[in-house]
């Protein structure tokens, strides 16, 4: 019978499998419902990110890659109070109110480097700290047998550089002071590029990188912007992990319209390109522009259809995206983002049983 690894690791070579493999994962709010539904006991991790998940309810619904993140992005998601974090970035909780009850996103709102003039007596955390890597040793100790294991070093450069500057300054930066945000720069991915090749060499199958650039309705930088100071330090960070593994695959996030700079992301050796969003770009066609030159992730709509959709709108869309991105394999299927609280419990059972080839069905 084939295993979780074996269904990922051929289908990303474009073999044949007995089924599309599958990812997701959940707000910790839907996960709470989700354990409740599937009677599993134990706590939910508050960070859909986090390296000490359980990871009970993934191996339950047939999830075939788990992941375990180390870097900033696990800053997210600490509490429904005001916190700040390591990196001496502060966030408040984000309120919202569903059909389904309340939860909250924790936002970035205080920028230890609003103030350029501290930045040469900045403290970076230090990525080489043995306890960052214990969920992610336990994860290829207890299920790498079974499933492909991907280590997330994602937010790998913008996104935690928006964060320590503010994301409107640094914008500003790029023009009126680009040497200031080199340097600033610099700070998230010298230390995600560590975290990262940590991670390969402890034994995970992937790496997830990236930064959110796009927008719904375009590059939320230019693609020169990005040229100039975000695709070197990713081409390198690359190279540097796939020297320590060959073999390693190398999966790129950015929510948005990034078409632009696609063929360039190919060009620097990504291999997996997450989450190809349908409200702005059409999976279909991305497929047949770079599907044999690259795998996709994701595809599924968290904005519309497996929130507010019907089951069997939601078995459609998965059926869709089996047939016209699935076909010659290089596609793993799941939604677009984490599954969130507004999503019905039926819309989750219909897109799991569609993925798996089963009977039409709204029930576990």
């Amino acid at each position: 019978m084939m295993t979780h690894r074996d269904r990922v690791l051929m289908a990303l070579a474009g073999e044949k499998t007995d089924r599309l493999p599958m990812q997701m994962a959940f707000t910790p709010e839907f996960a709470r419902r989700l354990r409740a539904v599937l009677q599993l006991e134990g706590a939910v991790s508050g960070n859909p990110h986090s390296a000490d998940a359980a990871y009970d309810l993934e191996v339950a619904i047939g999830v075939d890659i788990l992941r375990a993140s180390v870097g900033w992005v696990n800053s997210y998601y600490k509490g429904d109070q005001p916190y700040t974090d390591e990196w001496g970035v502060t966030f408040v909780p984000a309120h919202y109110q569903t059909r389904f009850g309340s939860g909250f996103y924790t936002e970035p709102v205080g920028h230890p480097l609003a103030d350029a003039a501290v930045l040469d007596t900045y403290r970076v955390p230090d990525p080489e700290r043995p306890e960052l890597y214990e969920g992610v040793e336990r994860l290829v100790r207890e299920h790498k047998a079974e499933h492909a294991i991907m280590g997330e070093a994602v937010t790998t450069i913008f996104e935690t550089a928006g964060a320590l500057r503010g994301l409107s300054q640094l914008m500003m930066d790029f023009i009126e002071d680009p040497d200031l945000a080199d340097r600033i720069l610099e700070i998230p991915y010298r230390y995600h590029l560590a975290t990262a090749r940590r991670m390969v060499t402890l034994g995970v199958d992937m790496i997830w990188l990236g930064d959110d650039v796009g927008t719904q309705r375009g590059m939320m930088i230019s693609p020169q912007h990005w040229r100039r100071f975000l695709k070197g330090r990713m081409a390198h960070c690359i190279s540097e992990l796939k020297a320590i593994n060959p073999a390693l695959k190398i999966a790129y996030h950015s929510d948005g319209d990034i078409r632009p700079i696609i063929p360039e992301l190919i060009e620097i050796g990504i291999d997996i390109l997450n989450p190809i969003q349908p409200a702005c770009m059409d999976p279909a066609e991305i497929k047949r522009l770079y599907g044999q030159r690259i795998a996709l992730w994701g595809t599924l709509d968290v904005q519309k259809t497996i929130p507010f959709g019907t089951p069997e709108e939601v078995r459609r869309e998965v059926l869709l995206r089996i047939e016209t991105v699935g076909r010659g394999g290089r596609f793993i299927i799941g939604p677009t983002h984490h599954v969130q609280l507004d999503t019905p419990m039926e819309n989750l059972w219909a897109l799991v049983h569609a993925i798996r080839g089963e009977p039409h069905s709204t029930q576990p």
